[in-house]
């Protein structure tokens, strides 16, 4: 009875058991763990991957209109794209330099454009014998562009006579007659520019600016000839 007792409690068979048993649910248990650690490490590491394109789905009340905040486009601006400048070297200032009295340009010097230079017909020039000559005489159109360093000036405006049916019918008018001004300052053509819609005032002033003299017009110290307009009033009565 004693020796039933005795190998009862010295048996070997418990201890094997719970060592067999132990080892296996330790094993389990660290795996378990181990593996909810690293799901747990990689869903941190993607949530935080994709911090910026989370959309909030909670609620939100808006009262005003500012609480709505900028749109998208204002709020998210698109990456800025650096540009690198090209190596250029920048233009070198010159230092003014002092001209003669003589050289300097007059201020009322009216120059022409581009444009109107290419428009202007170079004189005609042919040889006659051992000399040349230029034929630069011929008489500009209204439109063309003459440059001049001074304007023509009127010394002497004739009068126009005031067509009698005009007056007795009480008729006024201004006709702006536009005149072709000669080397020697005389009238060489005549034109109606604007009319005063009475013919019988502009026959009048169209014949009376023939009468006119001007001073010429002056390029590079020599007269030329250009087109000058000016108006001729027809009034009955002087306004008070």
């Amino acid at each position: 009875m004693a020796d039933r007792f005795d190998s009862a409690i010295y048996s070997p068979y418990g201890a094997y058991e719970l060592k067999s048993k132990y080892q296996k649910y330790f094993m389990m248990s660290t795996g378990i763990i181990t593996g909810f650690f690293v799901l747990i490490t990689g869903i941190y590491l993607i949530v935080s991957s994709l911090d910026d394109d989370v959309i909030d789905l909670t609620g939100r009340v808006i009262k005003t209109v500012a609480d709505l905040g900028p749109p998208p486009s204002i709020a998210h601006k698109p990456p800025q794209i650096q540009v690198q400048q090209p190596d250029i070297a920048l233009p070198k200032i010159g230092i003014p330099k002092p001209v003669a009295d003589e050289e300097m340009l007059d201020e009322d010097v009216v120059l022409a454009t581009k444009d109107e230079l290419a428009e202007i017909v170079a004189p005609d020039i042919t040889a006659e014998g051992e000399g040349i000559v230029i034929d630069i005489d011929d008489d500009p159109l209204p439109g063309d562009f003459i440059p001049v360093e001074i304007q023509p000036e009127i010394i002497h405006k004739e009068k126009p006579a005031y067509p009698r049916l005009a007056r007795q019918a009480q008729l006024e008018g201004t006709v702006r007659i536009r005149v072709l001004v000669k080397k020697d300052g005389s009238v060489g053509d005549a034109i109606i520019q604007i009319s005063s819609g009475i013919t019988s005032l502009d026959d009048a002033a169209l014949k009376a600016v023939y009468g006119c003299k001007f001073k010429p017009a002056i390029q590079n110290g020599r007269p030329v000839k250009v087109w000058v307009s000016f108006p001729y009033e027809f009034i009955l009565h002087a306004k008070k």
